[in-house]
């Protein structure tokens, strides 16, 4: 039975695939993680070990506190049983995150930061004259 497909716009058979349909369930055991009592507590458990400070940001001399998450290091899809390790996980404000997540933050340095308490660096100084 041929109809208008309301993903693409054509008229085709009904059960055929445009692939323009949206796919649904994907991540389903990602995000029913999420929900658990265990991810909650981890996570807050973070936050304190990282003093709510986004960890990349101290490396840099700033102090990040605003919009702060807690991300996996080792994405839950690439390692699963890594999902509740404190190794895996550090806190993250959203362009920090947002830069680990597109591979511009190397992860070999945010799991080196996992393993020493949160320090600001010091900023070179400058001097006026």
């Amino acid at each position: 039975m041929l109809k208008a497909c309301p993903y693409c716009g054509r008229i085709h058979d009904k059960k055929f695939d445009c692939g323009k349909r949206p796919t649904f369930g994907r991540y389903q055991q990602q995000d029913a993680f999420r929900s658990t009592q265990a991810w909650q507590r981890k996570r807050a458990w973070i936050r304190e070990r990282d003093m709510h400070l986004c960890r990349w940001c101290l490396t840099l001399g700033r102090l990040g506190y605003t919009n702060l998450s807690v991300h996996h290091i080792e994405p839950l899809h690439e390692a699963w049983g890594e999902r509740l390790e404190d190794s895996n996980l550090i806190t993250l404000c959203s362009p920090c995150h947002e830069q680990a997540e597109a591979g511009k933050i190397p992860r070999a340095a945010l799991h080196e930061l996992t393993h020493t308490p949160p320090q600001l660096s010091p900023r070179p100084r400058r001097d006026k004259f």
